[in-house]
């Protein structure tokens, strides 16, 4: 009954990773919320009790989201979750011009939360935002949670301890109203999850080559390699090689990293089966945006190997066709098994 009684609104739910393990632990997502409409089919379609409301949180209103979800103010079993765009405040080094509008995203989330008073608020998002918590505004968001007499723990988590089988370093922020006892999920740090459970023939992935094409929904498709690059990889030892395998051979050495061996380490590099595999990013189908190429066969990881290691199911149906645009929708995505956990863990506390 305390299962059913939860419900949740997903603010910035993208492709429902946070949706899809919240669902899964047994809570009523009512809706989520996204400015991106390329989300809107693949979030309806694989959690299809929840409503896709297409909307800017910059411009949307607090009637808007009344009227669209018939939410009350102060329930004490709604949970408010809020896992804002966050590249901006990303270590990786992109230009971060595009996502400056982006980067106070916490604060006009901050506004439904002070109307509504959910029973529990759940923030997920890169260290970065605790890094630079006044900038960010996270600093102002705690604040403004306590001087609502919320319970507000906090701490950066590796998803490697909750199931996902990927170093994922995170933030993850829980409040509540209604419980001075919550706590995050404990991390499960011996025998953590790695590659070799997750993807290869024995898991039900069989070989391909780079630019395979998979217009079933598995998505079995990976991006294709110039010939260099092909003749890169296969220099590349098997299970954790790196572009230092050929780095004495001109035809093949990157001119940017002569003499410059230790940095960007991974990029052109091979997972390796018994660890966890690298953050998988936006950009994982791409063998020059880090360690992404399989690790024995001569190709970067697949759409469907990416999804797999973010812990989507296999079923989970990606609806965008363009390989960069579901890649994006991934790997900005909240692993499905992280979400659950947190979850679990607000239903038993």
């Amino acid at each position: 009954m305390k299962k059913k009684q939860l419900k949740a609104i997903d603010f910035f739910c993208s492709i429902g990773g946070m949706t899809y393990g919240f669902r899964k632990a047994g809570i009523d997502v009512i809706a989520g919320i996204d400015v991106d409409l390329s989300c809107k089919e693949t979030y309806e379609f694989n959690n299809p009790t929840s409503k896709f409301i297409e909307a800017d949180i910059k411009d949307y209103s607090i009637e808007e989201l009344k009227k669209e979800t018939s939410i009350k103010r102060n329930d004490d079993n709604l949970i408010f979750i809020g896992c804002s765009p966050c590249q901006y405040w990303s270590i990786i080094k992109t230009d971060k011009t595009k996502s400056e509008e982006t980067k106070n995203l916490i604060s006009y989330f901050q506004k439904f939360i002070e109307y509504f008073k959910p029973g529990y608020v759940v923030v997920e998002n890169v260290p970065g935002i605790l890094r630079n918590a006044d900038e960010s505004g996270l600093n102002g968001f705690i604040q403004s949670l306590k001087n609502m007499e919320y319970t507000v723990i906090f701490d950066k988590l590796n998803a490697n301890h909750y199931g996902v089988p990927q170093n994922r370093k995170r933030f993850v922020l829980i409040a509540s109203r209604t419980n001075k006892k919550i706590e995050l999920p404990k991390p499960q740090k011996n025998n953590p999850p790695i590659l070799k459970n997750f993807i290869g023939k024995e898991n039900g992935f069989k070989s391909i080559s780079a630019g395979n094409k998979d217009n079933s929904d598995f998505m079995h498709t990976t991006a294709n390699l110039s010939e260099l690059n092909l003749e890169r990889v296969r220099k590349t030892k098997h299970n954790g090689g790196t572009r230092l395998d050929w780095k004495n051979d001109d035809n093949l050495q990157l001119k940017c990293y002569i003499n410059k061996d230790n940095s960007f380490k991974d990029i052109y590099g091979r997972m390796s089966w018994d660890k966890p595999s690298p953050t998988i990013t936006t950009k994982f189908y791409s063998i020059s945006n880090g360690r992404f190429v399989h690790p024995e066969e001569d190709r970067p990881i697949s759409i469907r190997e990416g999804a797999t290691i973010q812990t989507f199911p296999k079923s989970y149906s990606f609806k965008e066709k363009s390989i960069g645009k579901v890649a994006k929708h991934i790997g900005n995505a909240v692993p499905p098994k992280l979400a659950r956990k947190i979850a679990y863990n607000i239903i038993n506390k």
